[in-house]
């Protein structure tokens, strides 16, 4: 009985020095970078890459020392599926511990980006791709895919006027499909509260609001302003008068080369609101949340026209016979300062 003991004993003790020995091993490799030089590593590890061939990539590039026992501490810590694809940056002098963190937390490199208000879908798409994130026109067959815009919360068949412009931190590699997702949340973030609220006040779809905004969006840049031009657009459309709005009619113009011209405006587009009753079908760009709450809330004056006085400001007027006389005036100012 004695020897028996004896020999569970020693059993056991083995067990110990084998345990105790295998975690001085993993405390020696959690404290011990590859090298001591602090060389500066890139790697890029795509979407859907194992754990065993991030640890390869790792130990082919010297970020780490043995790929296997790197995946023992992934192990260890449960966190083999935990890691984030990515563009990153290691130190060689990193210890493999904190090299593991930053795949878990996603410490990956980002490229910042800037949409600005008012930017068309083939705009934003030629930013991204500029950008290096992306092609083109994969993100134009997305954005313009019926099952993937249905599937953002989008009504109609295209993201036009849901890509909210702001500044935006996108890892390199990221699938277009996932940043055109990030815009449309961001936009669902904005248009969301009172704004839902404020719908059915005006008896407005967010999709019509929408494209009043872009509309608003194009037509100045004038924060001032935006609630004047709703105001007028208002009225409009509650009178049944046409839109008349220029830049609708140019988003309608498959090749406009920057100078409108009568025959642009007797062409026949569900976009020419010169020649079409209401908001076109959609809207013409994607607008910044003061556009969006302009249409929402326009201001309470009776305007129902407007002309550019040629300084990036309008003249606004309640009667067709002052709209003519505010006509005369700035376009006759303007033709005189061509002429000179």
């Amino acid at each position: 009985m004695v020897k028996k003991n004896k020999q569970i004993l020693v059993v056991i003790l083995l067990i110990l020095t084998i345990a105790l020995g295998f975690l001085w091993a993993v405390w020696c490799y959690l404290d011990t970078p590859p090298a001591g030089d602090g060389a500066m590593k890139s790697i890029e590890i795509p979407s859907g890459t194992s754990f065993a061939q991030v640890a390869s990539m790792l130990e082919r590039e010297g970020i780490i020392a043995g790929s296997e026992r790197f995946r023992w501490l992934a192990w260890l810590k449960r966190v083999e599926k935990k890691i984030k694809a990515g563009d990153y940056t290691f130190n060689t002098a990193m210890r493999p511990s904190a090299v593991l963190q930053m795949l878990v937390e996603g410490r990956y490199k980002t490229i910042t980006v800037t949409i600005p208000e008012g930017f068309t879908v083939a705009q934003i798409a030629q930013v991204l791709q500029k950008n290096g994130l992306g092609d083109k026109e994969h993100f134009l067959t997305c954005a313009s895919d019926p099952l993937f815009v249905h599937s953002l919360g989008i009504k109609g068949d295209s993201l036009e006027g849901f890509l909210f412009p702001d500044t935006y931190k996108v890892r390199k590699g990221m699938a277009e499909e996932l940043i055109l997702r990030e815009m449309v949340s961001r936009f669902h973030d904005v248009f969301s509260g009172e704004y839902i609220e404020r719908l059915q006040e005006l008896d407005l779809s967010r999709e019509e609001v929408v494209t009043l905004a872009s509309i608003i969006e194009k037509e100045t840049s004038d924060t001032s302003e935006r609630y004047l031009i709703a105001a007028v657009f208002h009225n409009r459309l509650k009178r049944g008068m046409l839109l008349q709005s220029d830049p609708t009619v140019i988003y309608g113009l498959k090749d406009f080369n920057g100078n409108l011209t009568k025959d642009d405006l007797k062409t026949s587009s569900p976009y020419n609101t010169y020649l079409m009753k209401g908001l076109p079908p959609r809207p013409i760009a994607n607008p910044g949340e003061e556009s969006i709450k302009a249409a929402l809330y326009p201001s309470p004056e009776k305007y129902l026209y407007f002309v550019s006085k040629n300084n990036g400001t309008h003249h606004f007027s309640t009667t067709l016979g002052e709209h003519n006389r505010a006509v005369d005036r700035y376009q006759r100012k303007r033709n005189r300062a061509r002429k000179n």
